[in-house]
């Protein structure tokens, strides 16, 4: 098992609420415990050799929102198009080919404006609203999220 995979377990163990993970892949075995008394997540390999022992330390759970984020950017004036799903953001519908929309570029409602593949699937974005394009969010080949914003049309 590769040191990816085993971050991908550490890391899915300390972000969830289960206190014990473990995963056989051919002749390894790895056992993820989480401890609430002691901040480490011990994990164990059993390769065909003997037990081999590794302690990590525990992924920090995110605290509750501070009461003011200051970090945090602005709200964009302007009618905001939110993804509608998670996938991957294209701008153009091939590679090389022209983006649907520029900033400065006037839309009417309808209009395609990216493209979000997911599942292998590609989705054309709509405007939901009619204006110009006065800011495009993320970047070509960028994952999104779902809610996340895409476009400000002023």
């Amino acid at each position: 098992m590769d040191l990816r995979k085993l971050k991908t377990l550490i890391d899915l163990v300390a972000e969830s609420d289960i206190a014990e993970l473990e995963v056989t892949e051919g002749e390894s075995k790895v056992r993820i415990v989480k401890s609430s008394a002691i901040p480490q997540n011990q994990m164990v390999m059993l390769p065909q050799q003997g037990v081999q022992q590794f302690s990590a330390p525990a992924m920090p759970m995110p605290a509750a929102a501070p009461a003011a984020a200051p970090a945090a950017p602005a709200e964009p004036t302007g009618h905001v198009v939110k993804s509608p799903m998670v996938g991957t953001f294209y701008r153009s519908s091939a590679p090389g080919a022209p983006a649907f929309v520029e900033v400065g570029a006037t839309v009417k409602e309808g209009d395609t404006l990216c493209i979000i593949e997911a599942m292998k699937l590609l989705n054309e974005i709509d405007a939901d609203a009619s204006g110009t394009i006065t800011k495009i969010l993320v970047e070509n080949g960028q994952p999104v999220e779902f809610g996340q914003p895409l476009f400000v049309i002023g």
